[in-house]
């Protein structure tokens, strides 16, 4: 198999084609969209076979936003292993507490209480020095936000001891009888204030940027504080938006003051950084799910922050500590040529495809989906990503149509890139690879034309 991707890279990157031009209705739908073909990679390839139908531009590199991570989890499942868990550690160190991270993509709130609860559950009540952050498992990240919605979760930056996102959630909730609407944050946390003065008013729901330039939301870090002074429209009904408001330090701190304090837990100390003492005894061990559920949670969801915390374990696991992206960038390419995957195009930059200079053809995406299909793990990868018009980002999508059920797929979105790549279970039951980015200011409008590329698949002869 291994052999039979390399020819297919060969004799794609050398500028041959299987087919002339793209179906007709795909075509139409790009023309209407204003996406020039030039600016469009197509593969389709027949599932553990050699049999390819349709190839377009299929070894130019392109963007593949949120399709990066078809790459990163896969690599991840076939080198750490699908029961692969991390481990956040609590040290007694003297007085002090220390907490030692390893990069968990899902020490949420609850999994964050669960740690402080077993504290409890212990024994210890009183923490008497400080709690120190041993955040040493990865290298500092200097990153600037990937777009000037510094809030936005997906902004957040890699961390060995990353909890419940650096997120507060605040939810919306309508009270029609009194004309207002009610806001709460969750978490909770001490300081935080709340300026809401929304009214609500008749209109169409918007969405993302749009609902927030609606509601008038605006944040401020310190002191922490959240406004909302706009119109909340009655048609929105009950909604939440997530905000990254706090630094790492001082979100640790207000959950911990907070949670401990209902526990019936006294903290007087601070919160600094620092690193485990040898001498340090250890007092309780934070499991996260295994990694086969993280992958689904990244690819069904498409979360950046939780695939780039996966990036960077694959270097802490393979390379060593603290871990690196340049390293695990290596570990990557490494592996793919041990599948026998040539991906000379490829650019890797943080592996969640939230980037503006990271690469991939859709020869190297479609290879990277036949290894799967060959894995002993591709049940476990295959489930992690979206069912059309079912689950994940793909559940509102092309609901009701004769494709819908049948294609397991990971989407990507950004202003200049539109991309999906995954499988198809076509109307005579073969099971087909599909991969499409466009790379063009108008991308964002192409959805149909992904659309129709579904369905000739579905229809193929």
């Amino acid at each position: 198999m291994a052999r039979v991707f390399k020819l297919l890279a060969l004799f794609i990157f050398a500028g041959a084609s299987w087919a002339a031009s793209l179906p007709k209705p795909v075509e139409q739908a790009l023309k209407q969209a204003g996406v020039p073909t030039s600016q469009v990679s197509v593969l389709v390839q027949e599932a553990g076979g050699s049999r390819t139908s349709l190839s377009f531009n299929a070894g130019a590199p392109f963007n593949p936003a949120s399709v990066m991570k078809i790459i990163t989890t896969y690599a991840a499942l076939e080198q750490l292993g699908p029961a692969y868990r991390w481990k956040t550690e609590v040290y007694q160190d003297g007085d002090d507490l220390v907490l030692r991270g390893t990069g968990d993509p899902k020490l949420n709130h609850e999994s964050f209480w669960m740690l402080l609860r077993n504290l409890r559950g212990r024994g210890l009540s009183e923490i008497k020095g400080d709690i120190v952050l041993d955040r040493t498992h990865f290298a500092p990240i200097a990153a600037a936000p990937f777009d000037d919605d510094v809030y936005r979760p997906y902004n957040v930056s890699p961390d060995a001891l990353l909890v419940n996102f650096k997120s507060v959630r605040f939810a919306f909730l309508p009270d029609y009888e009194r004309s207002r609407v009610r806001v709460y944050a969750e978490p909770a946390l001490p300081g935080l204030e709340i300026v809401n003065t929304l009214r609500l008013t008749d209109g169409g729901c918007p969405e993302g940027r749009a609902f927030r330039e609606r509601i008038q939301a605006s944040f401020q870090p310190s002191p922490p504080r959240a406004s909302f002074t706009g119109f909340y429209p009655v048609s929105c009904g009950e909604r939440d938006t997530n905000v990254a408001l706090y630094n790492p330090e001082a979100y640790i701190e207000a959950m911990i003051r907070q949670l401990w304090a209902e526990m019936g837990g006294s903290w007087k100390g601070r919160i600094r950084e620092g690193a485990v003492a040898p001498t340090a005894r250890l007092l309780y061990t934070h499991d996260s799910e295994p990694l086969a559920e993280i992958v689904r949670d990244i690819n069904k969801f498409s979360s950046n922050v939780m695939a780039r915390q996966l990036y960077l374990t694959l270097a802490a696991e393979l390379v060593g500590t603290p871990a690196q992206a340049e390293e695990a960038a290596a570990a990557i390419r490494q592996f793919l040529e041990k599948k026998g995957v040539r991906a000379p195009e490829l650019v890797l930059e943080n592996g969640s495809g939230l980037s503006r200079v990271e690469r991939a053809s859709a020869a190297t995406i479609a290879a990277v989906l036949q290894a799967a299909w060959k894995s002993a793990l591709m049940p476990e990868f295959a489930a992690s990503l979206p069912l059309l018009g079912a689950d994940g980002t793909l559940r509102k999508r092309m609901k009701n149509e004769r494709v819908t059920g049948r294609a397991h797929m990971k989407t990507g979105l950004l202003v200049d890139a539109r991309s999906m790549a995954g499988y198809v279970l076509d109307r005579h039951g073969r099971r087909q690879v599909v991969v499409m980015v466009a790379n063009h200011p108008r991308a964002p409008d192409a959805e149909a034309a992904f659309d129709a590329l579904l369905l000739w698949v579905y229809d193929a002869r």
